[in-house]
């Protein structure tokens, strides 16, 4: 179900004037939380108006009222959840119904599954596909038509440092990452000719709630390793997007660690990850 946010009845609006105002609209998916909500703060700051979308609606009022009154631009929410096949169409006609242009896209929602493969759930992996793939390629598609069309335009890729590596025990979820890198790179290629742009980010291992959606916050990565800020990744996105460069790794050791994966062979990669994904200390304390 896809459903507008109302607050008294209209759509949450400033009540304020940006000095920075840009006339321009980001949407930003999975942006209540994590980088995706970071990523809607650096737009706002800038000027831009933002419809955030989400599958929560008190979560999509508090954050689209926080930019109002933070940053005095136009926000509101839409209730979406682009995991139900159908409704990233839906969610792209609601939008040119209320005629707004969409000036940059952000795909920020994702999720994954920890686990081996021959033991996690199907039809979990079967639903991060339709969000992490499926709804990516639909959004994309029906808005890059419309920025292609007026010869303007930037859209933001969420990928990740496992689009560039094999990664054990979250494999459905690596796979679905290096299909949003090549695609985007693929993608980037057929725009030259054009004033519209696309960026992969590649943020590694970040502080949000992917480790608890996914169940694996018993592993290496999360209980031993340093995560990476979310408002940091972001930063590192929004600067790349608006050069538009093609794609950016988030964080000088993830830098060091991708070109060594690109070097290394797969199998080493694997293995190096998987040490990552591992259960933690805490998590064999438990067990002895």
């Amino acid at each position: 179900m896809v459903t507008l946010i109302l607050k008294n009845n209209e759509l949450i609006t400033s009540m304020m004037e940006n000095a920075n105002h840009t006339n321009e609209t980001a949407l930003i998916t999975g942006a209540t939380s994590g980088i995706g909500l970071e990523l809607a703060r650096r737009f706002a700051k800038d000027g831009y108006n933002i419809i955030l979308v989400s599958r929560t609606q008190d979560d999509l009022e508090m954050v689209a009222e926080e930019l109002t009154v933070a940053y005095g631009v136009k926000a509101y929410g839409i209730a979406c959840d682009l995991m139900v096949p159908g409704n990233a169409e839906k969610l792209y006609r609601d939008i040119q119904d209320d005629g707004i242009q969409v000036d940059v896209l952000v795909n920020d929602a994702g999720q994954g599954v920890w686990g081996k493969f021959v033991e996690t759930d199907l039809q979990k992996e079967l639903d991060i596909i339709q969000l992490n793939i499926n709804a990516t390629v639909i959004l994309t598609k029906l808005f890059l038509r419309d920025m292609v069309a007026r010869n303007s335009g930037k859209i933001l890729q969420l990928a990740s440092t496992s689009s560039k590596a094999p990664t054990p025990l979250l494999s459905v979820y690596a796979g679905t990452k290096a299909f949003i890198y090549n695609f985007t790179q693929g993608l980037i290629n057929e725009l030259k000719d054009t004033n519209v742009t696309m960026t992969a980010l590649l943020p590694g291992p970040t502080e949000t709630d992917f480790f608890n959606k996914a169940g694996a916050e018993n592993t290496v990565v999360y209980q031993e390793m340093s995560l990476a800020d979310p408002a940091d990744v972001a930063k590192d996105g929004y600067e790349a997007l608006q050069k538009g460069e093609s794609k950016i790794v988030s964080g000088m050791k993830n830098k060091i660690q991708t070109a060594m994966g690109n070097v290394m062979p797969d199998e080493t990669v694997a293995e190096m990850y998987r040490k990552q994904m591992n259960p933690g200390e805490k998590e064999h304390s438990l067990k002895i």
